[in-house]
């Protein structure tokens, strides 16, 4: 066991916990407690259109009342935006990071231009046409800041390991493209913002559902480009409804009854294969914490 690990549950503020942002929760939770370390709260708020007011005093008051509380005062994303700023002024100063002018409706004529048109619902890969070296802005005003990602001569491959679903593998230049760092509205994307942060918390572990696994080369990206450490991963499986989709927000899911905490905890831990016995939600976190210990070393 490592006495450096430091974990981290960062939901966004869009509306009260569901059985779904439990599991990830919870599963974080053990694990910074099965490893004896730091498990920290982040409030990932850039995009302050999404967000609903009073929704990350809601999440901090479930999570409490679960017995899920956080080694140190939580953090919210909407407070970091000088750090995020210096971030993209380093990858600008060294050649990593470039304006866009682009809306989607070009990129998409520019993909169907080259017989690339993107899967309905699937990654519209950028083609790069606002590159310096393609000529830039030509005069229009930026609509974001991408990164580079790479060439078709020399793409940028990301091989990593995560604890749960073994070897991982993507083409980040063929299946993502540059990709976007801020947003021309002003908010800052996730993948630069959760990087930063991560690093300045001195997380040493991320641990979330699987619908986040194809973000993970992505950070891989920005940290090798920014001289960050890369964090082990661990993704969880996730919750479905009654169609197969993703339990979220969107597709109606209901707020967590935490008034029945050890019910709501035994969910959890079902979906995660953690399953014991006990008769309050302290106990039975506590039994959890050594199951999962015996289940998920640190590899």
């Amino acid at each position: 066991m490592t006495p450096t690990y430091t974990g981290r549950f960062a939901p966004s503020p869009t509306g009260p916990l569901h059985a779904g942002s439990l599991v990830a929760a919870l599963a974080s939770w053990l694990d910074a407690r099965a490893h004896r370390g730091r498990w920290l709260l982040r409030i990932e708020d850039t995009d302050r259109l999404r967000c609903v007011a009073g929704a990350d005093r809601e999440i901090v008051r479930q999570l409490a009342a679960l017995g899920l509380r956080p080694d140190a005062p939580p953090q919210w994303q909407s407070a970091r935006g000088d750090a995020y700023a210096a971030a993209l002024q380093r990858l600008v100063d060294a050649g990593h990071a470039y304006p866009c002018g682009c809306s989607r409706r070009e990129i998409d004529d520019a993909l169907a231009a080259a017989g690339r048109r993107p899967p309905r619902h699937g990654e519209r890969v950028y083609p790069g046409t606002c590159r310096p070296e393609r000529g830039g802005l030509r005069g229009r005003p930026p609509r974001a800041w991408r990164v580079r990602v790479g060439s078709d001569e020399a793409p940028v491959v990301i091989r990593w390991h995560d604890r749960r679903l073994g070897q991982q593998q993507q083409n980040v230049t063929a299946e993502v493209g540059d990709f976007v760092l801020r947003r021309a509205d002003g908010p800052w994307a996730y993948q630069l913002a959760v990087v930063v942060d991560d690093a300045a918390q001195g997380v040493t572990d991320v641990v979330r559902g699987e619908d986040l696994a194809d973000n993970t080369p992505r950070q891989i990206h920005l940290q090798r480009l920014l001289g960050l450490p890369t964090p082990r991963h661990l993704h969880t499986p996730l919750v479905r409804d009654a169609r197969g989709e993703k339990l979220s927000k969107q597709t109606g899911a209901a707020p967590l009854d935490v008034a029945e905490a050890l019910a709501a905890l035994r969910a959890a831990g079902a979906v995660l294969g953690v399953e014991v016995d006990a008769a309050s939600a302290g106990d039975w976190l506590a039994r959890a914490v050594d199951a999962w210990a015996a289940s998920w070393p640190l590899v």
